[in-house]
């Protein structure tokens, strides 16, 4: 059985039984109907993830990784804030007339910095302290920039990683703020997976656990009947997941760089609605 159903059923049951509810606020989110989006939530959730014994891919529904993978890299390869640069259009109704987001994400990835070893970006950053000083307690990013928050059309959901080498293992810690778990929860843990096994690859380290911190998880109120039967299946046997191990240029990976083998994910046909 897959470890992240396991975790992901106890959540989403912990949310639902636990939960509070926001039904009497007048909440930010609306539907595309302009209904007020409503959520029940629990104040931060942690989840671990050990990527060396499995990859965090649900079988309860399907991982679509190659798009999920695009997306990341769109962000933390490209470093890009324009959805022109995205092979999808999962960020369309956050985009303005020029496909930009604003100085969000990628964005802030791609500002340089002054260090005393001369001037990086964030993701530079972490890929030299990586391979040059794998013993630092201070390889992060952060995409949160309280000084650019008013130019960006979406604050930044997943908003820092934090790496830590421990013998030759790399892991990492996904600070998130906010969580739809419908829509986002596997994309993001299978994102941020795939990024500490690209990074441990060009750093020459093995990968080791992902940490995953959710400030506000929550399940919007349209969502809630498709996740009480989403959570009532029975979980399958993990997916086998296969990098090409000849990259060792972290600008060199594509989607097509990576797959899962052997998976066989319940189906799941929902075209469930996105609270903007």
């Amino acid at each position: 059985m897959a470890y992240a159903d396991e975790v992901f059923i106890a959540n989403c049951k912990d949310i639902l039984e636990n939960g509070v509810r926001d039904d009497d606020l007048d909440v930010r989110p609306r539907w595309e109907d302009g209904t007020p989006a409503h959520t029940i939530k629990r104040f931060c959730i942690v989840n671990r993830y050990d990527l060396s014994k499995e990859f965090p891919a649900l079988t309860l529904r399907r991982t679509y990784l190659r798009n999920a993978v695009d997306e990341l890299l769109w962000i933390w390869q490209k470093r890009s804030n324009n959805v022109n640069d995205l092979n999808s259009s999962i960020w369309d109704a956050w985009a303005d007339e020029d496909g930009s987001i604003g100085k969000a994400y990628g964005y802030q990835l791609a500002i340089e910095h002054e260090y005393k070893e001369g001037m990086f970006n964030q993701v530079d950053r972490v890929l030299f302290d990586l391979k040059h000083n794998p013993q630092s307690r201070r390889i992060l990013t952060n995409m949160y920039n309280h000084a650019d928050l008013h130019e960006m059309n979406l604050y930044p959901c997943a908003y820092g990683m934090t790496f830590n080498v421990a013998g030759d293992k790399l892991n990492a810690i996904l600070n998130q703020r906010s969580q739809d778990m419908l829509a986002a929860n596997t994309w993001n843990v299978c994102q941020y997976a795939v990024l500490v096994h690209m990074f441990a690859q060009v750093s020459g380290l093995k990968v080791g656990e992902l940490v995953h911190v959710i400030a506000d998880a929550h399940i919007y109120d349209r969502h809630i009947p498709i996740i009480e039967e989403l959570i009532k299946r029975e979980p399958r046997e993990a997916p086998t997941f296969i990098i090409d191990t000849s990259i060792t240029d972290f600008y060199a990976f594509t989607p097509q760089s990576v797959k899962l083998t052997d998976y066989h994910p319940h189906p799941f046909d929902v075209k469930y609605p996105i609270a903007i």
